[in-house]
């Protein structure tokens, strides 16, 4: 197997200016030695100088700024391995450390990869090349860190090579959870998911939906940027601009690149929300300079500054808004402080971050607060040699804990207990004291399996790698002049919601509602947006919801539709309103008139009906057809008038079928017996032998009543059988439903409706027959007058019924038949009544014969004269020769006689008064 060896290239730790490295061992930031090593990445120094020199030579460059925070966190890693070491964790099995400073640079990063790759105690740290790493035993078993997602992203990639285990504590880029590109990687810390979905649903929460992004040009920044922009957009937010600042300090257009986006924060003044995805050097850049331009916002903190101190002591801090951040959840610190303060008394040899921090706090001794934390970064080495005799003179025990940010540290704590329970469950069968004992890819399916005790809690990594601890949402106020980063409320990544502590703390994140940062004003209920020429769906119009349509919601993005059948809403409707049933009531004024003109109608048939019943033996009822078809016609009469009742209240099935019917074979019935009568009279009454010939032939009153009333009867049951008449509910009125009855066929309504008007036309036709009889008996003239109101009346109903609708449509029908019964009720009955009551005189035998006998030697008459003009036509010749000779016989004698036609006239009054005896005779016997 072939074997290739890599030289690990020597080069400094620094502080401001990091001392050079001679050898392999000047690499190391910190270490300590044990049966297990487990190594380290932080980035101690915020950049890497760059070489001034050219050509550019491949050297590994020293580093500058000194992160306070970060330098916390390998203290955390240490305090954890020292806790582990001391208790029986691992039953006398010791774990040793090599932590080294990656400089927030990828570059340095993979040097020191590298090296924890090379083969276990090799002296030159040779890195063998093989095709199976299987048995293969590097240098480190697991691996803590590193500080930023880009940089975790190098190193994993080139750590699975070997698939050591990589437990981040703060690398949270949600591409890290692919276990396919990163299978040896594993954090303590939830994905950026889930911080991102938390942001989005503060920002949701909170009313705003026009923001603004500013991150860092990396790869942590990016993959951020557009994890956020996924959940901004689920949550119907925004992103009014994203501003991205290069990821080092040492590119040029660094301060440029601020500058544009301190302008474009300005420029927007409706973005009222900043969200920020940085380090914390590149915030504190930015800040100093949106101090300077008196920017007031609110910015939302991503989970790398939330809770950093550093930014929190920027004078003027107060002037740039509100800041609420998502940290990590926190653990017990009390331990760690108790380390942090035994810190002075430890050794140095084997830590050049511990001695570097020692020089620091001597040269900056003379500062305080803000100024103190600026000089620890920004020292030169000369400042630090100059005050090397005064570094044990200087110490500070407040600094340290002030700068603790527990969500960090807590992690970090974590990590290394995650690392150590998987180590005891390889050393369970293992004498562990042997390096060899196991193999990295072992420990990482070790590691899968581990559970961890945190605040009583039984946690463990997920199939992504990841561990779902969750968020506290940070408030920083200002308290006492100092600005303190309080907890507010904690997030629950499984669950997605907020966890107040108290309804105080509530309230008071709750009030930054009333900062609005919205592209267009919210739309109220009863709007909906109408989106502009504008690209973002943010920014619309509010117009009112149209007329059967609503919104119940602000900032809806349509307005519902009611159910157009049964519900309604006016211009700018909140909700829907149930339409309101209409019908045809009996508190209706117009149906009460309506059903009064019914009533007095019934009482008209009633008093009919006694006053026939008590002149029963007088000739006008007797010429009226006698009282059983006097009854017959009032009493269908009566149930034309009681059918209305049936187009009043709501409909239901049965009045449906039932007002149609009855009021079609009473109407029939009517009718019939009606013809029967004007038949009869017109009989008596006929001189016509052809003509009465024809009558004595259809006259049969029992059968044409059941026949014509049957054919009504068989008309009505088809329609019933077949399409019957059913409630329908009208929608043709917006904001109502009319009830009605549907005929259900508007074929068998117009033939039931035809049939009565044949029988109707067949009565006028006998009835203006028979027009000039006596006047006791001219009953015809008045039957020919009511078929008529008849006829008119429905003529007009036809057009006034196909236009009319609403609630009045069965009124339209009621008064119809109104008139129509009225009309042959009156016509065929008030004359009769008139004559018993006012004219009694009139209403007795001898008076009808009297009637009958004058009427009859009129007709008579005019049938004597009409023969007496046939005979006098055929006679002409003969008459006018023998009439001239006489004449002038007569002439001579001086007299003139006309004899012959006298005696012919004589004879033929004689014949009419004859013949009038005979048929008065006759037409009583037939009345």
């Amino acid at each position: 197997m072939a074997l290739v060896t890599f030289l690990i290239p020597c080069f400094v730790i620094g502080t401001d200016i990091a001392f050079s490295c001679q050898n392999t061992h000047d690499f190391v930031g910190a270490s300590s030695p044990g049966d297990i090593v487990i190594g380290g990445l932080f980035a101690v120094h915020s950049e890497m100088l760059h070489p001034e020199e050219h050509p550019i030579k491949p050297v590994i460059q020293n580093c500058a700024g000194f992160e306070i925070q970060i330098f916390l966190q390998t203290l955390a890693m240490i305090h954890a391995i020292e806790t582990i070491n001391n208790s029986t964790l691992l039953s006398g099995v010791t774990l040793g450390y090599e932590i080294y400073d990656t400089c927030a640079e990828v570059t340095k990063a993979m040097a020191s990869a590298l090296r924890f790759l090379s083969k276990f105690n090799s002296s030159e740290d040779v890195v063998e090349f093989k095709c199976n790493y299987s048995d293969y035993v590097p240098r480190v078993k697991a691996v803590i860190g590193a500080s930023y997602s880009e940089v975790s992203m190098a190193v994993s990639r080139l750590l699975a090579l070997q698939l050591i285990p990589q437990v981040s504590p703060v690398s949270s880029a949600e591409i890290l959870s692919d276990k396919i590109r990163f299978p040896s990687f594993f954090r303590t810390i939830p994905s950026d998911f889930h911080q991102t979905r938390a942001m989005a649903h503060l920002i949701c929460e909170s009313g705003w939906n026009w923001i603004g992004v500013i991150a860092t040009d990396d790869d942590n920044g990016r993959f951020a940027l557009e994890s956020f922009g996924v959940q901004a957009m689920a949550n119907n937010v925004c992103i009014a601009f994203k501003e991205m600042l290069p990821a080092y300090l040492s590119d040029n257009t660094f301060h440029t690149k601020v500058d544009h986006a301190i302008e474009k924060i300005v420029k927007e003044t409706r973005v009222n929300v900043i969200v920020v995805f940085m380090r914390q050097f590149h915030v504190l850049k930015l800040f100093k300079k949106a101090i300077e331009r008196n920017v007031n916002k609110i910015w939302i903190a991503s989970d790398n500054w939330s809770a950093a101190v550093k930014i929190s002591t920027i004078p003027n801090i107060r002037q740039l808004g509100t800041i609420v951040g998502f940290g990590f959840k926190s653990g017990d610190m009390s331990m760690f402080q108790d380390f942090l303060r035994n810190l002075r008394e430890k050794p140095t040899e084997n830590n050049n971050f511990l001695y570097e921090y020692i020089m620091l706090l001597s040269v900056c001794a003379h500062l305080e607060h803000h100024d103190f934390q600026t000089c620890i970064s920004n020292q030169s080495q000369d400042d630090l040699l100059q005050n090397v005799e005064n570094k044990h003179q200087i110490w500070r025990d407040d600094f340290l804990k002030a700068n603790i940010e527990p969500g960090f540290i807590h992690s970090t704590i974590l990590a290394v207990y995650a690392i150590a329970h998987a180590i005891k469950g390889q050393c369970k069968s293992r004498n562990c004291k042997d390096s060899s004992a196991f193999t990295p890819w072992e420990l990482l399916e070790e590691l899968k399996k581990v559970t961890v005790i945190d605040d009583d809690k039984e946690i463990k990594f997920d199939s992504n790698g990841d561990m779902s601890t969750s968020y506290n949402v940070l408030l920083w106020k200002e308290i006492d002049g100092h600005m303190e980063i309080t907890t507010m409320a904690e997030y629950d990544p499984e669950k997605g919601y907020f966890i107040f502590e108290d309804e105080e703390k509530k309230k008071e994140l709750l009030d930054l509602r009333k900062v609005q940062s919205t592209c267009s004003q919210h739309c109220r209920p009863g709007q909906m947006k109408k989106v502009t020429e504008s690209p973002h769906t943010c920014c619309y119009e509010c117009v009112y919801c149209p007329e059967n349509h609503y919104s119940n919601q602000t900032d809806m993005d349509y307005c519902y539709r009611c159910n157009n059948k049964t519900y309604w809403a006016p211009l700018n409707s909140t909700t829907c309103y149930r339409k309101t049933i209409y019908f045809l009531t009996w508190t209706d004024w117009f149906a009460v008139f309506l059903l009064l003109l019914s009533a007095f109608g019934v009482l008209l048939v009633l008093s009919i009906s006694v006053i026939f019943t008590k002149n029963s033996s007088t000739p006008v009822v007797k010429a009226s057809g006698g009282l059983t078809i006097c009854y017959i016609i009032l009493f269908s009469h009566l149930l034309i008038f009681l059918s209305t009742a049936f187009f009043i209240d709501e409909p239901t099935e049965f009045k449906c079928k039932t007002r149609q019917a009855l009021f079609g074979i009473s109407f029939a019935l009517c009718i019939s017996c009606i013809l029967i009568k004007s038949l009869k009279i017109l009989l008596a009454f006929s001189f016509d032998p052809k003509l009465q010939n024809f009558l004595k032939c259809i006259y049969k009153p029992v059968p044409i009543v059941v026949t014509c009333t049957g054919i009504q009867v068989i008309i009505c049951t088809f329609w019933l059988i077949f399409r019957e008449p059913f409630v329908k509910q009208n929608f043709s009125i917006p904001r109502a439903i009319i009830l009605e009855c549907n005929e259900g066929s508007i074929v068998a309504f117009g033939i039931m409706l035809g049939y009565i008007a044949a029988l109707a036309f067949v009565c006028f036709i006998f009835a203006f027959k028979g027009r000039k009889l006596p006047e006791n008996y001219n009953e015809a003239k008045f039957t020919t007058f009511g078929m008529l109101i008849y006829f008119i009346a429905w003529i007009v109903f036809i057009p006034v019924y196909v236009t009319t609708f609403g609630k009045y449509l069965p009124a339209v029908e009621i008064i119809v038949v109104l008139i129509s019964n009225y009309g042959i009720l009156c016509c065929t009955f008030l004359p009769k009544c008139y004559i018993i009551i006012c004219k009694q005189e009139t209403n007795t035998k001898s008076a009808f014969l009297k009637m009958i006998y004058t009427y009859s030697s009129k007709s008579a008459g005019s049938v004597a004269i009409s023969q007496i003009s046939l005979d006098s036509k055929s006679s002409s010749s003969r008459a006018t020769v023998s009439d001239s000779c006489k004449s002038e016989k007569n002439s001579v004698n001086g007299n003139s006689h006309f004899q012959v036609p006298g005696q012919r006239l004589i004879k033929g009054e004689v014949l009419s008064k004859n013949t009038a005896r005979t048929m008065a005779r006759k037409r009583l016997s037939s009345i």
